[in-house]
């Protein structure tokens, strides 16, 4: 187990722009049909993004006998670029002191292997399970998962027609089981000046000055208002608990690198608005267009993803924590993810009602430099995955 997720955290999925997508999935594919699994390529046909540069190109096992129950375990593929900070090679894949180190190894290529060496641990016990296990490596989760899970989900291949459980081994920390979480609504607001000569700024309206007069205003009345707002879903850490705003870029002027004596004419901006299940997407968005009353504005909608959350006394989650326990001798505490993840696909776009999220890996270690994950993490959640596999599915000797 430890030496496959080596091998799949030594290729660069980087995403931007989507690299090596294909050979990632087809070294998964290998190891599945080495396994005894079924398994088919899926290209996200018909999407933007699905280029002969960049092929999106997604990877499902199918292993069992009765077609129903079907349990799906789910992973994405795709890393985030590396940045600063590295004293290791970020595609090293280095072992040392009981870890792994390497871009993905935390998010999350060690929840794709624990749950592939999961199962493989039943097979090779001679176990035989009732239903039918699928394992997929899916693509583009950083960006939205929408050539990815979403795209499964669309043409049927996750769906409440015919899959029955879904965990999805995002890095939530081993000891903990993740029900579900909040909505994100990501939006550009372009604002208007006029321009006028530098020399003579009383002649034109700056648009970067309005800009900063609307992040003011957020800062004077959003802010407070979304900090007296709690959440009951079990989101973590607690700070998440509260709604949030966030600026994720702004850009206004001449373009970079060129210097000329103008008053700026426009300014843009994306946001990045964190919303609880109690908010409804409707009131989120007013309140961003009650802001901008009094600017000249256009305000453009990026994405929005709606928060999700699974019953908590459900089969799947009940499962999962006493599986968690048994291997930890530890409850198992129900938490709910501060981002969002492809369970937002499995659940409103396949339909499915039970989705989880369990995986090895510390959550704040994702997206960081000298990200890894421990190998007694790896192997608790593996053992956690196949006991909840025999627990759900039904099992014999």
């Amino acid at each position: 187990m430890v030496e496959f997720l080596r091998e799949i955290v030594a290729i660069p999925t980087i995403n931007p722009p989507g690299e090596n997508y294909v050979p990632c999935a087809e070294r998964i594919g290998e190891q599945l049909r080495e396994f005894g699994y079924e398994v088919e390529y899926v290209a996200a046909e018909g999407l933007a993004e699905h280029t002969r540069e960049h092929p999106r190109v997604n990877v499902i096992g199918r292993l069992g006998g009765a077609p129903r129950p079907l349990l799906h375990f789910n992973g994405h593929i795709d890393v985030v670029p590396v940045g600063e900070g590295w004293t290791v090679d970020p595609f090293g894949a280095l072992v040392r002191d009981g870890r792994i180190y390497g871009r993905g190894t935390t998010d999350q290529k060690s929840g794709i292997a624990a749950s592939i060496y999961a199962v493989e641990a039943i097979r090779r016990e001679g176990i035989t399970l009732h239903g039918t296990v699928e394992q997929s490596g899916t693509v583009d989760e950083e960006s939205g998962g929408f050539a990815g899970a979403a795209y499964l989900a669309d043409h049927g291949y996750v769906h409440r027609d015919r899959t029955d459980f879904v965990i999805i081994t995002e890095p939530l920390n081993v000891d903990r089981v993740c029900i579900g979480h909040r909505g994100v609504y990501w939006f550009e607001v372009t604002l208007e000046g006029r321009i006028a000569h530098g020399s003579m700024p009383f002649l034109g309206v700056n648009a970067i000055d309005k800009m900063s007069q609307f992040i003011q205003k957020l800062d004077r009345e959003l802010r407070p208002a979304l900090a007296s707002r709690t959440t009951a879903m079990p989101v973590e850490p607690s700070g998440a608990r509260h709604p949030s705003i966030n600026i994720n870029g702004i850009r206004g002027g001449q373009p970079q690198g060129i210097q000329t004596p103008c008053v700026a004419d426009r300014c843009s901006a994306i946001f990045d608005r964190r919303f609880l299940l109690e908010e409804p997407f409707a009131e989120v968005k007013r309140e961003i267009e009650a802001a901008l009353e009094g600017f000249d504005y256009r305000l453009k909608d990026l994405m929005v993803v709606e928060p999700v959350q699974t019953d908590a006394s459900s089969r799947l989650v009940t499962t999962m924590q006493s599986a968690v326990g048994s291997v930890l001798s530890a409850e198992a505490p129900l938490i709910a993810s501060p981002g969002t993840y492809d369970q937002k696909h499995v659940m409103r776009r396949g339909l499915v009602e039970q989705c989880i999220a369990y995986g090895p890996g510390i959550l704040h270690l994702s997206h960081q430099p000298d990200e890894y994950c421990r190998i007694d993490h790896l192997i608790d959640g593996a053992k956690a995955m196949a006991l909840a596999t025999m627990r759900l599915l039904g099992a014999k000797a």
